[in-house]
């Protein structure tokens, strides 16, 4: 790294390369062992106030030494794990379909006893894009999903053809979008050849997201809501969510975060 660009105490320190792109902002990089960063990047990561996007390897430790992050310590901790969305969603009362997570043999014989077929199971953590989302509509398809994973959640099915993107981002919701399945396919998800809708979407979805993100304590994450049977459920967040979104929309990330940051909304 050039060392003069270090002496020059860059506004924003990040890790990860989300940022990147961002002029007030400098990217060191994610290290494996703290001792791999040169000693003038150590510095800026023990000097900087907050360090943005630090991985979730060292958001933990951040927060160990009272750093500010972002996103915080609390959105990563539930980065890609639906079981511990789910039961803050449950706790905190926000409108869910009904989920429910079966562990060990015994208690996945017990499954079709909560739900009838069809219902949805989901590869619990580290799934994402609507991959490990499956379809159940009987025994076989089960029986193969249950052979993929130890831990099975599953969550009751919900028919609709489209979905709700809200990206929240600090306190504030800063873009939202419907995302519509393609034929014959029940996931949204742009991934899985889902389409981008930039009709307005209703003001209800928009409180619930950010309702949602402000009591999980999540300042940097995409929440998905669909509308059924004239209710709204949060389906899950996404912390690594992508930008197609943005594009489309004619937004500039890079900019709109350069701002976010200049002002201190992040």
């Amino acid at each position: 790294m050039n060392k003069q660009i270090l002496k020059n105490k860059p506004k924003a320190v990040a890790l990860e390369g989300r940022l990147r792109e961002c002029q007030n902002v400098i990217t060191l990089g994610v290290r494996p062992n703290f001792s791999d960063y040169i000693s003038e990047e150590a510095d800026l990561i023990r000097h900087a106030d907050k360090i943005y996007y630090p991985s979730l390897f060292y958001a933990d430790l951040f927060d160990a030494i009272g750093k500010d992050t972002f996103p915080s310590y609390h959105t990563y901790k539930c980065v890609q794990d639906k079981i511990k969305q789910t039961a803050l969603f449950e706790m905190l009362n926000i409108s869910h379909p009904r989920t429910r997570v079966f562990y060990g043999k015994r208690q996945k014989k017990m499954i079709t006893e909560h739900f009838k077929p069809p219902f949805v199971a989901k590869i619990p953590r580290g799934s994402a894009m609507g991959r490990g989302v499956y379809l159940i509509r009987n025994q076989g398809e089960l029986n193969d999903y249950l052979s993929l994973t130890d831990v099975a959640y599953i969550q009751e099915y919900l028919p609709v053809d489209r979905d709700i993107r809200v990206v929240v981002i600090g306190r504030r919701v800063v873009h939202a979008y419907w995302r519509i399945a393609p034929q014959n396919e029940f996931r949204s998800n742009l991934a899985q050849g889902g389409s981008l809708c930039l009709d307005a979407v209703p003001q209800e979805a928009l409180e619930l997201a950010l309702n949602t993100a402000l009591s999980c304590r999540w300042d940097d994450v995409g929440i998905d809501i669909c509308r059924h049977a004239g209710r709204y459920y949060v389906f899950e967040a996404n912390m690594k969510y992508g930008k197609e979104g943005f594009r489309q929309a004619g937004i500039n990330y890079s900019q709109l975060m350069e701002t976010m940051i200049q002002n201190e909304d992040i």
